[in-house]
């Protein structure tokens, strides 16, 4: 399984409800399931994929995230998991907001496009960065936004979000082993991941909104 996502598998608490959005053939819910006893589904847009994790004995749902969220009650789960797909969203406000209202936890992981390879390969050659961690050229790329450490904890105040936990990482060996990054992470890390929850001003926004 990916690095980021064993760390993501230590932040769940055993017999958790887990929703895995853009859930791929289901690695994270297979070993959640597996070794703490979660009670998980997953969202996944590729059909192939949704298959080979249906063969696991999952349960995964084909479908656009953005719109088969929209179909559970407050506080259905007790995570919702975003793991590299922040940067696919047209509209991650809209996400996060629901995710947090079916979730009493998100966890949300993305690449870290201030990692200082990418800064210095942009400087160099004036060409958009192609990375391991971004390994597409500008034109058939599915990321649609690039989004950095500082960026996301900006994002996360402004959208009324609360973040209990973030670690950064480097990862090696197809990001199946890495590290944690502790001294200058916006700079040094290829990937971020937090634990997120509704701060008071998004739980006013969401009252608001019923």
């Amino acid at each position: 399984m990916r690095f980021d996502l064993q760390i993501i598998a230590s932040w769940i608490q055993p017999g958790s409800r887990v929703l895995d959005l853009g859930c791929g053939e289901g690695d994270l819910l297979y070993f959640l399931k597996k070794e703490k006893g979660v009670v998980g589904t997953g969202i996944e847009r590729v059909e192939s994929s949704v298959a080979r994790g249906i063969e696991k004995g999952l349960t995964i749902i084909q479908g656009d995230i953005n719109e088969e969220i929209l179909d559970y009650q407050n506080n259905t789960f007790d995570y919702v998991i975003l793991s590299q797909t922040l940067q696919q969203v047209y509209e991650p406000a809209t996400l996060i907001r629901s995710l947090l209202r079916i979730g009493n936890q998100g966890i949300v992981s993305f690449p870290n496009f201030s990692h200082w390879r990418v800064r210095f390969q942009l400087l160099l050659s004036g060409y958009a960065p192609i990375t391991k961690q971004l390994p597409y050229e500008w034109y058939d790329t599915p990321n649609i936004r690039v989004i950095t450490l500082k960026d996301f904890r900006k994002f996360s105040e402004e959208t009324g979000c609360e973040i209990i936990k973030e670690v950064a990482i480097n990862t090696q060996n197809k990001d199946k082993a890495g590290k944690i990054i502790k001294c200058m992470p916006n700079l040094f890390a290829t990937y971020g991941i937090f634990l997120i929850e509704k701060s008071d001003k998004m739980i006013t926004i969401l009252n608001n909104s019923k």
